[in-house]
């Protein structure tokens, strides 16, 4: 398996924060998707779907896993809520994200955490961020399930969080 260790969930799960501190631990590079596809857009993604719409946004953030996961080296990637909606996402996962990790957080603590700070986030739905999240999240729970590893609490305080994806990627 890739030395790599790869972050789904929802949005506000806390994969960035938490995928920082896990790379730290294990002395590996660390890359945010929505980061790397903003760099290449040269633009926020807010504004990019604004003006382009999900389905280009989607293309974006596929090509920008394929340019992170090619290759061998070391990494933890804390991928976009959204980035397991593409079957072929979903295979190269699998195939080249090595411990793939679902940061699992109930509706109720991701709603919280978005409604402290859904300022920079896209609404999915065209409703308020927060509120959209019990039915995309019940659509998009199987597909996390699908391609990790492992299921990992995420309202457990991000330090305990990242100790135990230390310990998956480290046994």
């Amino acid at each position: 398996m890739l030395p790599r260790l790869t972050l789904v969930g929802y949005r506000a799960s806390g994969k960035s924060t938490v995928g920082r501190l896990a790379a730290a631990r294990l002395g590996w590079p660390f890359t945010d998707a929505d980061q790397a596809v903003e760099q290449a857009l040269g633009r926020s993604i807010r504004e990019f779907w604004a003006e382009h719409g999900e389905a280009a946004f989607r293309d974006a953030e596929a090509a920008a896993l394929e340019r992170i996961l090619a290759g061998e080296r070391c990494l933890v990637l804390a991928t976009g809520g959204g980035a397991i909606l593409r079957p072929e996402n979903r295979a190269l996962l699998r195939a080249r994200g090595g411990t793939v990790a679902y940061l699992q957080a109930p509706a109720e603590a991701l709603q919280a955490r978005l409604r402290h700070s859904a300022g920079h986030r896209p609404s999915l739905t065209g409703g308020n961020v927060a509120d959209e999240v019990p039915a995309l999240l019940a659509a998009r729970d199987p597909l996390y399930r699908e391609v990790a590893g492992s299921v990992v609490d995420a309202t457990r305080g991000t330090t305990l969080v990242a100790d135990e994806l230390h310990r998956l990627v480290a046994s």
